[in-house]
């Protein structure tokens, strides 16, 4: 089952209308390329042949097995996209296609790859170039070569669920080129040899060589080498929120400039990120000159154990607003190599309401052990926050958990959840359960909860229906479905938790 460790906080409508799936094809390794693919007992064999039978609305379903890659040169339409989607946990990809990717998607719009394993391969696990409403979700690329995912030129891409780790020479998810309004989101980015999140705009290679208003939150970015836990290149007004960004070496754990982008990045809007920089590391918070501009880093926790790097390093300040956060004790208004301490920051008229941690202990459940989680009320995160300020974006936390559970915003990836509140409980398979019935056609389910929603969504993720159900056992019937995959999944009313999701194949 695919139910992501994060709150599924929202479902990305593709087109305005419901897709409507023109065929359905099967691929395992048990099948024949000489089938129709339409059964699962008549699959097709490989991924590349299933790929060149393909017209918009066409859905893919792969058994677990190990498989060849695939290239897909012609994408969906609006309410018709195709989907290529893994039925289980263990399909996995690690021989290339032509391209030398995993999958290569190129050309072509509207398309869903969602819940592959990814690894070994000479280029990218995944890529995708002129390719615009496309979506990577839930897939693992592990030990690829250049990068787990890329992609260039890609309007309105969603990244998302995915982990990408150990890429042996670059980055974990590389989003290039003039791609506007990516979202990147809910991902795990480690081990990789450079980047966590890269994004760089290349003004070389066409376009206007700006990425406009992307959205990266809810990412848990760690253990990566050089340059930055995210980094941003040639950036028009970014929206950074909700991400866990730990022990990246030789690295930044945010970085706005301007290399190969046509503009310096700027504009952004950095919220609620905890960003634990070790002590080989550089700045928590890098601003090249011009990144300053109309760039807010409000309720932060940010932590340098380098020994005399530290928070927010800006070579220019105009423009500039930060408060809210908490720091340890170095920052600098002229760029890396020059620190001043917190009283000389805030004389430049900076984070007048931001604290200081020195005890880092009484800050995280167990810094030690990266468990940064806030232990209780006592820590200095707890209810100092502002959520006026970052109220248009940040509604809920890392994990999905409702702001603010108290009397005010907790500071950084993290709120601290009041265990003794029933409408913020921590709901999960033991305390709702979904029973199938026999006949697979009616799903009973039952929980502790007297009120909570009933999602059910098709395999793109469209909604279906929703409903708020009032009683602890309700019964969902699926017979006026048609065929195909449909995702049954139960929500906490009060703070949105998704508490349990079952895959169901009609």
């Amino acid at each position: 089952m695919k139910t992501p460790a994060l709150l599924l906080s929202g479902f990305l409508l593709l087109c305005s209308i419901p897709p409507t799936y023109a065929t359905d094809y099967y691929v395992s390794n048990s099948g024949n390329d000489g089938n129709n693919g339409l059964t699962p007992s008549s699959a097709f064999l490989t991924l590349q042949y299933a790929a060149d039978q393909l017209l918009p609305g066409d859905h893919v379903f792969v058994e677990d097995g190990i498989y060849a890659g695939f290239a897909l040169w012609q994408g969906g339409i609006p309410g018709a996209p195709i989907v290529f989607q893994a039925l289980a946990n263990d399909a996995v990809i690690n021989t290339p296609c032509s391209t030398n990717d995993g999958i290569n998607i190129e050309n072509a719009d509207y398309v869903i790859i969602d819940g592959f394993i990814v690894k070994d391969q000479p280029r990218n696990g995944i890529r995708l170039a002129n390719a615009d409403y496309c979506m990577v979700r839930y897939c693992i690329c592990d030990n690829n070569f250049d990068r787990g995912i890329f992609t260039a030129f890609t309007d309105d891409i969603v990244i998302e669920y995915n982990i990408c780790s150990n890429s042996q020479d670059e980055h974990g998810i590389y989003v290039s080129n003039s791609s506007d309004r990516p979202l990147i989101r809910y991902n795990e980015c480690f081990g990789n040899n450079n980047i966590g999140i890269h994004l760089n705009a290349d003004a070389s290679l066409g376009d206007d060589g700006i990425i406009s208003d992307a959205v990266i939150y809810g990412n848990i970015i760690h253990d990566n080498n050089l340059a930055a836990g995210i980094n941003m290149d040639g950036l028009e007004n970014p929206v950074v929120f909700n991400n866990l960004i730990y022990n990246n070496h030789f690295a930044q754990g945010i970085a706005l400039f301007q290399q190969d982008g046509a503009i310096v990045t700027s504009g952004a809007k950095i919220y609620n990120n905890t960003i634990v920089v070790p002590n080989d590391g550089r700045w928590g918070i890098l601003l090249k000159a011009g990144a300053n501009a109309n760039t807010e880093i409000y309720n932060n926790i940010i932590i340098n154990q380098h020994a005399w790097r530290g928070c927010i390093s800006a070579e220019s300040t105009t423009g500039l607003s930060s408060n809210y956060n908490i720091f340890t004790d170095a920052f600098s208004n002229m760029g890396d190599g020059i620190a001043i301490n917190f009283s000389n920051w805030q004389a430049l008229g900076f984070d007048a309401n931001s604290l200081l941690a020195s005890d880092l202990d009484a800050l995280f459940t167990d810094p030690l052990n990266v468990e940064f989680h806030l232990p209780d009320l006592n820590s200095l995160a707890v209810n100092n926050g502002n959520g006026s300020l970052v109220s248009t974006w940040v509604h809920n936390d890392v994990e999905g958990n409702l702001r603010p559970d108290g009397t005010a915003f907790d500071i950084g990836a993290y709120e601290l959840q009041n265990i003794t509140s029933s409408t913020n409980m921590v709901l999960s398979s033991t305390c709702i359960e979904i029973l199938p019935n026999p006949s697979d056609e009616i799903f009973t389910i039952e929980g502790i909860l007297a009120e909570y929603f009933i999602r059910v969504l098709d395999a793109a993720g469209n909604l279906v229906t929703e409903i708020r159900q009032q009683d602890n056992i309700a019964h969902v019937d699926l017979s006026l479905l048609g065929s195909g995959i449909y995702f049954i999944q139960v929500i906490h009313p009060e703070n949105g938790r998704l508490c349990v999701e079952k895959i169901i194949k009609k």
